[in-house]
């Protein structure tokens, strides 16, 4: 049995679980990918690899500034960028300028780091949740293929479910009665979806050394962004580009069942705005790859830093959309549901160790090295 069981293992979910095992909780991330990160995301190519979510790590606000600096120290992150260009019409201009960073390795480097020592259960999809005699929290799973089955129900004193709020409707539904504000509010939530195109090139194809930016984005157009992955890590021999959809874009084929075509199209459309002339090869990969984001970004959030229930059990729900819709909110999103966790177990006369301390201390408690 666990303390606390962390359904999960985005940016909140991670931050949560650091949290609360730091206070001196028995923590659980339950996972249904087999990646960490959520959207913080690295897609794996031959030689060679994508930041297909996340783009990149940048100040946000204090929680993600604390933890640029503490990555930086560690040596997981590194300068990529202060310019990002905005593109229109075939021209490309600068646009506002801030540090950019990203990681050797992918922006998964960053899940990684902030996973470490924690007891993470990945392939494990929760089906349900419900309340045991013992008042305690039930959860169902389902294991994936390629995972390794767990018992069949996981117990746990709490529970945080820090997931995108419309996969977490269903499991809250069958307490609608019991939580109604909660269920409502997390309801409210909004994403908007987005579709990424991984598109790989020959060495022969482009000449790196004539491309004078790294990133570009618009807000006119089906592409939102488009970056030159390569940049990132320029020891690659393989040219990568990322482009990502806008929303509206990806509303009209989220749910093609022909998604290259779909990139094709992207990069068609990222061609004529950057320029046929700048960038000829663009529409011509040698090897393309295409994810859809259901849950791409958050669209309509909630005010609130988390949402919290004692009925019919300690329950908290945290993510990205609760309090904003950036990196930063997943991080101080995923802190206030640990202290708020906290303060229910600690009603029902559950108390962990006296470790207190700011988000830089919990920080400075983990390494990579």
């Amino acid at each position: 049995m666990f303390d606390v069981a962390v359904v999960g293992a985005g940016m909140a979910g991670l931050i949560c679980a650091q949290r609360l095992q730091h206070r001196g909780y028995q923590v659980v991330v339950l996972e249904k990918s087999r990646g960490l990160g959520g959207r913080v995301a690295t897609r794996r190519l031959q030689d060679t690899w994508a930041d297909h979510g996340l783009r990149c790590l940048e100040d946000q606000g204090i929680f993600s500034q604390a933890l640029v600096q503490k990555l930086f120290e560690q040596g997981v992150i590194h300068l990529w960028t202060d310019i990002i260009h905005t593109a229109d019409g075939g021209k490309l201009q600068e646009s506002e300028r801030h540090p950019r960073y990203v990681a050797a390795d992918g922006i998964t480097a960053i899940a990684k780091f902030l996973a470490t020592g924690l007891e993470i259960c990945r392939g494990q999809r929760v089906q349900a949740i419900a309340p045991t005699s013992a008042q305690t929290w039930a959860l169902t799973l389902e294991a994936a293929d390629w995972a390794t089955a767990l018992t069949e129900t996981t117990i746990a004193k709490s529970l945080v479910l820090a997931i995108p709020a419309p996969q977490a409707v269903p499991l809250l539904e069958p307490f609608a009665n019991q939580m109604p504000d909660l269920l409502a509010a997390v309801r409210s939530v909004e994403f908007a979806p987005c579709i990424t195109a991984i598109a790989t090139y020959a060495p022969q194809q482009v000449k790196l050394a004539d491309i004078s930016w790294k990133a570009a984005g618009s807000e006119t157009s089906d592409l939102a962004w488009i970056g030159l992955e390569t940049s990132k890590h320029p020891e690659s021999a393989k040219p990568v580009i990322v482009a990502q959809s806008s929303a509206q874009f990806a509303d009209r084929h989220l749910e093609s069942t022909d998604l290259k075509s779909v990139g094709q199209q992207l990069l068609k459309t990222a061609q004529d705005l950057m320029g046929q002339d700048l960038l000829p090869w663009l529409s011509h990969p040698e090897d393309l790859q295409v994810h859809r984001w259901r849950y791409g970004f958050v669209a309509q959030p909630i005010a609130d830093f988390c949402l919290s229930t004692k009925q019919p059990l300690p329950l908290v729900c945290s993510g990205d959309w609760c309090g904003g819709n950036q990196l930063e909110s997943a991080l101080q999103s995923g802190w206030t549901a640990a202290e708020q966790t906290a303060i229910l177990l600690q009603e029902k006369g559950i108390f962990g160790g006296d470790r207190s301390g700011s988000f830089g201390d919990l920080l400075n408690s983990l390494s990579l090295v």
